[in-house]
């Protein structure tokens, strides 16, 4: 028992210090300007703590060739295949920024499951559906495994319901929730400032696992659809503001919004899928249920960490 409890005390500081980027995908971000026919100035605009020159190397189309950040493509322009070598390593996803010469521009995501793309001269964006497709629904998948809140969120309500019936109602409720509120603020017909979201998505965590631990007839146990489905919308603008940063293509917007949405919760149903499969494992084992109130108990002391430093950065703003 003491072992577990060891574990779990770490598991609380590891997740504690992770707070600052507790659902952010490592992205780098490079721009391109089109200065003239087939000429353009690129540089990395966004990474993490490391510089992405020294984690990632563009490969350019054949035709083109690149002096330091001037690369130069010929009268065919930016033609053919763009990948980029290290992507899927440090860094999940690598968007590349087109401005062209015209005046418009496109973002194209490049991941470990799609490292490459393709590339018209202009801004017609003649990606495929398929392509766009898979590369959402993968970001959507690493997005909701790599974002604790999110995910301690869920772990509270398989908590606070259990492995009943009324856990069906409860996740159906947080799905539909969040999907409203992602496609509304991706769309822009809902827009509000990140930090209070994120604030609000720490105390919802922090009373859910309260909730957890009253063994009274709550309001919250009797309707655990209906929480799940308000702190479900302040969950879904919190997806939103991820899917604003990569960037939606203009011409097959609704594909992008709906896999990456569909990622969401394929992540969302293997966590669950795995709680579910660990119970059954532990459930013959006399001392499994005294875990509970112990691992409540951390993810409600965690949650409250990340409340006061994101409070505190609202209020020292």
């Amino acid at each position: 028992m003491r072992a577990w409890l060891r574990r779990l005390a770490l598991l609380v500081w590891a997740l504690a210090g992770t707070a600052a980027s507790a659902h952010e995908l490592s992205m780098a971000e490079m721009e391109m300007h089109e200065t003239a026919r087939g000429q353009f100035v690129w540089q990395w605009v966004a990474s993490g703590a490391r510089p992405a020159n020294s984690e990632l190397a563009p490969v350019w189309p054949t035709g083109c060739t690149a002096d330091l950040n001037l690369l130069r493509c010929g009268d065919a322009g930016l033609t053919g295949t763009l990948s980029i070598d290290g992507v899927g390593q440090r860094y999940s996803a690598a968007l590349v920024k087109v401005h062209w010469l015209d005046g418009q521009s496109r973002v194209y995501t490049l991941t470990q499951r799609q490292p490459q793309v393709r590339l018209y001269g202009s801004a017609d964006d003649q990606r495929g559906r398929g392509e766009i497709a898979s590369a959402y629904t993968l970001l959507g998948v690493e997005h909701i495994l790599s974002g604790y809140d999110h995910l301690l969120f869920v772990i509270g309500l398989l908590f606070l319901v259990g492995f009943r019936r009324q856990l069906v109602w409860t996740i159906s409720a947080f799905t539909l929730a969040h999907s409203l509120t992602l496609a509304s603020a991706a769309l822009g017909w809902l827009t509000l400032r990140s930090a209070p979201v994120e604030a609000c998505i720490a105390l919802s965590i922090v009373l859910v696992a309260y909730e957890a631990l009253r063994p009274q007839a709550t309001l919250s146990r009797r309707l655990p659809a209906l929480v799940a489905f308000v702190f479900g919308l302040v969950h879904g603008l919190g997806f939103a503001g991820v899917l604003q940063e990569i960037g939606l293509p203009q011409q097959h917007l609704v594909v992008a919004l709906l896999s990456f949405n569909v990622g969401v919760e394929l992540g969302q149903l293997a966590v669950v899928s795995l709680a579910w499969a660990l119970v059954r494992t532990l459930r013959q084992r006399a001392w499994a249920p005294s875990l509970a109130v112990p691992a409540l108990y951390a993810i409600g002391s965690v949650a409250a960490y990340w409340s006061w430093t994101r409070v505190a950065a609202i209020v020292m703003a």
